[in-house]
């Protein structure tokens, strides 16, 4: 088996421990870790939203926490003033993040390197403080909760998010399409301009690409994945907060999408499942757990520069050369020794 065969089996068999969740994890641990899993799925959406900037356009930023918060109280207050379902809420705490994204990233874009992580980290101070401030209206730091919306309904059926399996496949289902999504961009040519932009902007301005536009789109992208993760973090906790707005959680973002592999489509679930698993065993034993994160990330910084998915890509390649070097080039029982000529004087 080849390792790109390798690498496919393993993502099937992946897609299928994920969906046997609510089925399988009961009969071994608490139900419990299901909500855990979910909370996984959701934060990943976050750390994919660094990634989209940082992996893939070259920009660094402390803010995504902003577009995570808009998303959240898109959702929530659609549902406590307008009565929205759940993809209702869902969808208006996309477009309040992305517009939010298109304010904000008309004037970030314009600075790279550490001018652009300052001008994220100030825009995410400034939402974060007016929501501190909003108090009637975001709750501030007590945040606001809302009842659970309906999912789905024809006739007497109605599905709930109050059905713990019904809201794991829900929050499965829009964490799936929105990493399909991403796939997707990444591969098109928009895709292709967004990598030309990371290697070298200066000579992807020469090949005809604006730069500014480039980085604009994905930072608009980038402030929708935020705003779904939101949007969805809202829906699980029925629950929005001013605090998730404040820019340490865009640092957490960034921890998960460097340990998992900035660069590619699933490293930043699996460095967010590695550091969540991590802190749910760890932090009822030692409340100084953080510790043993930042070695973490330390070490993967010096060891694994690419993170877990890297890692993975690495070894895959390790595997494809070595079945190269045992595949012989000919077959030794088909090739004859040429025979000895001499030239007569």
């Amino acid at each position: 088996m080849t390792a790109t065969n390798i690498s496919r089996v393993a993502l099937v068999v992946f897609a299928g421990l994920l969906l046997a969740v609510p089925v399988v994890m009961p009969m071994f641990v608490s139900p419990f870790w299901i909500d855990i899993i979910a909370e996984i799925l959701i934060w990943s959406l976050l750390a994919a939203s660094v990634n989209l900037l940082l992996g893939y356009v070259g920009l660094l930023s402390f803010g995504q926490a902003l577009f995570f918060g808009v998303g959240m109280y898109g959702a929530a207050l659609s549902v406590i003033h307008w009565g929205a379902d759940f993809w209702g809420g869902l969808a208006v705490g996309i477009v309040a993040a992305m517009l939010t994204a298109a304010i904000a990233g008309s004037v970030a874009v314009r600075l790279t390197w550490h001018y652009f992580a300052i001008i994220t980290v100030v825009f995410s101070l400034i939402l974060y403080f007016a929501a501190m401030s909003a108090k009637p209206i975001t709750g501030g730091d007590d945040g606001i909760s809302f009842s659970t919306p309906k999912v789905f309904s024809f006739g007497d059926l109605e599905l709930s998010l109050a059905d713990q399996s019904v809201q794991y496949y829900t929050i499965l289902l829009v964490v799936a399409a929105c990493y399909g999504l991403f796939g997707l961009i990444v591969r098109s040519p928009l895709g292709v301009r967004f990598m030309a932009v990371r290697e070298n902007d200066r000579r992807a301005a020469l090949v005809g690409i604006n730069v500014y536009l480039t980085r604009y789109l994905a930072f608009v992208l980038a402030g929708g994945l935020a705003g779904a993760s939101g949007a969805l973090f809202a829906f699980f906790g029925r629950y929005a907060s001013a605090s998730y707005m404040f820019y340490h959680v865009s640092g957490e973002a960034v921890v998960w999408a460097i340990v998992g592999g900035a660069g590619s489509l699933l490293g930043p679930l699996f460095g967010t499942g590695l550091l969540i698993i991590f802190r749910e065993l760890i932090s009822t034993v030692w409340e100084h757990y953080l510790f043993v994160v930042g070695a973490i990330t330390v070490l993967v910084v010096m060891f694994a520069p690419r993170g877990l998915a890297g890692a993975w890509s690495d070894f895959m390649k390790v595997i494809g050369r070595n079945k190269r070097a045992e595949t012989p080039t000919s077959n030794p029982g088909l090739s004859k020794p040429a025979a000895d000529t001499k030239l007569g004087g």
